[in-house]
C-alpha cells in the first residue's frame, strides 16, 4: 500500500489518498491529528506527505506512527516549507518551521538520534526554489547556504526521502 497523506487536491494515482476534508475527493477520510493512524502495522511501502507536517504542533509524533505502519525499507517522501521562506511564517496555521538538518536526528547513526521515533535512513535531502527548482549551487554546499545565505536567497521548500530501517 502507498499513502498520500494530507493529499488535498493533489490526487495521486496508485496511492491511497487521505485527507481530513471530504471536499477534496480523497479516497479515505483521515484525521492526522488523532493517533494511532488507521493503518495496520507493517502494511505501507511508501508514504508521501507534502506540506502537512508544518500544520502540527509536534510533527515528531508522526515518525513513530510511520515506523509502526511502514514495512521494512519503506520510503517516506516529505516536502515542507523551508524556514527562511516567507510562507513558513506567513500562514497562520503553520506551527513549525524546518531546516536542512531538521530530520537528521531520525537517523540512528546520528549523534542526536531519538530512540522513541523508530529508525530511518536519510536517502535524499534537497533545497528547492520556486524559480530554479532543486538545481542550485546551494545544494552542493547546503550547510554554508543555511548558515550564511538563506535569508538573502530563501529556498521555497525542503524535500526529504527517508528509508525505514527495521
Amino acid at each position: 500500500m502507498k499513502l498520500n497523506l494530507g493529499c488535498g487536491r493533489d490526487y495521486m494515482e496508485g496511492y491511497l489518498n487521505c485527507d481530513w476534508s471530504k471536499e477534496v475527493g480523497a479516497d479515505k477520510i483521515v484525521d492526522l491529528s488523532k493517533f494511532p493512524l488507521p493503518f495496520k502495522d507493517n502494511s505501507v511501502e511508501e508514504i508521501v506527505i507534502n506540506h502537512v507536517l508544518e500544520h502540527f504542533h509536534e510533527p515528531i509524533k508522526f515518525f513513530g506512527e510511520f515506523y509502526r505502519i511502514c514495512k521494512k525499507n519503506a520510503i517516506i517522501k516529505i516536502r515542507v516549507p523551508y524556514f527562511s521562506n516567507e510562507s513558513a511564517f506567513s500562514m497562520l496555521d503553520h506551527y513549525h518551521q524546518f531546516t536542512y538538518t531538521s530530520f537528521d536526528a531520525l537517523d540512528k547513526n546520528h549523534t542526536c538520534h531519538w530512540q522513541s521515533t523508530g529508525n530511518f535512513k536519510i536517502v535524499k535531502k534537497e533545497l528547492r526554489w520556486r524559480l530554479f527548482g532543486k538545481w542550485s549551487i546551494f545544494n552542493l554546499f547546503p550547510r554554508i547556504y543555511q548558515e550564511f545565505l538563506c535569508w538573502i536567497f530563501p529556498a521555497k521548500e525542503l524535500y526529504f526521502e527517508l528509508k525505514v530501517i527495521k
